[in-house]
């Protein structure tokens, strides 16, 4: 049983590639000095292509299958060795195998910034980048211009040149386009499919390689250009300026009325400034008038009350008349209000003075 192994072995060969690495393109069978059987069984699966080279060149191709390797399955080959009946066991052949599956998850990106001019921004630099996918159209090309005698060829060897590609293809793209920065993204689909058509011609033509799909995932602008969409967004949502200021004003309102000690006022010189800005409002006074509203009554002010260490109020005069009356302040408590150098006692404050004053006795005879 030994010796009908060992020549069972000298007479039956497979060749096969068994591809557990995603991203290679091309694979040689090893062999040594290259010597194939007479009636070897070659096995192409699924997303492979297999071409036998003799002497350098290209011989004869096989799709996926099982074949016998015989003459009538090797015509050019045959021809070239010019074995017209059969051939003797072993010969010569270098045999590659190459991956017409699609390879995914390729990036490509714009290494520096593309210049277009913008119909309404003017000059504007810009960077894309995607995502692509490849496979081998034509293994011939792809062997000629590319593989050589490599044993193996990754994907990652024509990354640069493919990038590259799409790259130039993608300036050359945006710079006929005419379209407006504020445009490009809803035009992403269109784009992408004229990208791939653009940089298809080329990696098709030279190196038997199809870029099935290709996508533009983003085109971004410098943040300069940001600031301005986004200002001129903003406009475009405030819309009529006019009633955009009577809904701040309106808004304005409540908040001022929840905090009578100041906000009323506070909001009041906002509003006041923001209608002087827009030149709304009033209309413009006569020559030689101010706008500064004028100042408050003198009887309008408020005063503060020290009360165990602690301050009081605004209050007003009448509120101070009714603390009085309820014994909650007296002359000697100390006050304060707006124009004052210090706190001082009501009492001696000229204008507080006559609440605590004492009143005159009763008349006589009563």
């Amino acid at each position: 049983m030994g010796f009908v192994n060992k020549l069972r072995g000298e007479l039956v060969d497979i060749l096969e590639w068994l591809d557990d690495d995603r991203n290679t393109l091309v694979w040689r069978f090893p062999r040594y000095h290259n010597q194939i059987k007479n009636g070897a069984k070659l096995i192409v699966r699924p997303g492979q292509t297999a071409v036998f080279v003799e002497q350098g060149k290209i011989a004869d191709v096989f799709k996926p299958g099982t074949y016998s390797l015989e003459t009538k399955n090797l015509p050019v080959l045959s021809t070239i060795r010019g074995w017209k009946h059969g051939f003797d066991s072993p010969f010569k052949a270098e045999v590659y195998f190459v991956a017409t599956r699609q390879i995914t998850e390729l990036k490509w990106g714009t290494p520096n910034p593309v210049i277009i001019r913008d119909p309404d921004f003017g000059p504007v630099r810009v960077r894309a980048f995607g995502t692509y996918t490849l496979r081998a159209e034509r293994p011939e090309a792809l062997l000629s211009e590319l593989v050589g005698t490599d044993g193996s060829f990754e994907a990652g060897e024509i990354d640069v040149l493919l990038r590259s590609i799409i790259s130039s293809a993608f300036a050359d793209m945006v710079a006929t386009s005419e379209l407006s920065v504020v445009d490009l993204a809803s035009n992403y689909g269109r784009l992408s499919a004229q990208l791939r058509a653009a940089a298809l011609e080329r990696v098709d033509d030279e190196y038997g390689l199809d870029l099935p799909q290709l996508f533009i995932v983003n085109i971004s602008v410098p943040e300069a250009v940001e600031r301005a969409l986004d200002a001129r967004s903003s406009m475009g949502v405030l819309g009529d300026l006019q009633r955009y200021k009577e809904y701040q004003l309106g808004e304005a309102i409540p908040v001022a009325a929840a905090n009578p000690a100041g906000g009323l006022a506070a909001a009041g010189v906002g509003l006041g400034m923001g209608m002087a800005f827009t030149g709304a409002g009033s209309p413009s006074p006569p020559p030689g008038m101010s706008l500064v509203p004028p100042p408050p009554p003198r009887d309008a002010s408020l005063w503060h009350v020290a009360v165990g260490g602690r301050i009081h109020g605004p209050y007003s005069m009448a509120q101070l008349r009714e603390a009085l009356v309820a014994g909650q302040i007296s002359g000697e408590s100390m006050v304060w209000t707006a124009g004052m150098e210090a706190w001082t006692a009501a009492a001696q404050v000229p204008s507080l003075a006559g609440m605590f004053q004492t009143p005159p006795p009763p008349p006589p005879g009563n």
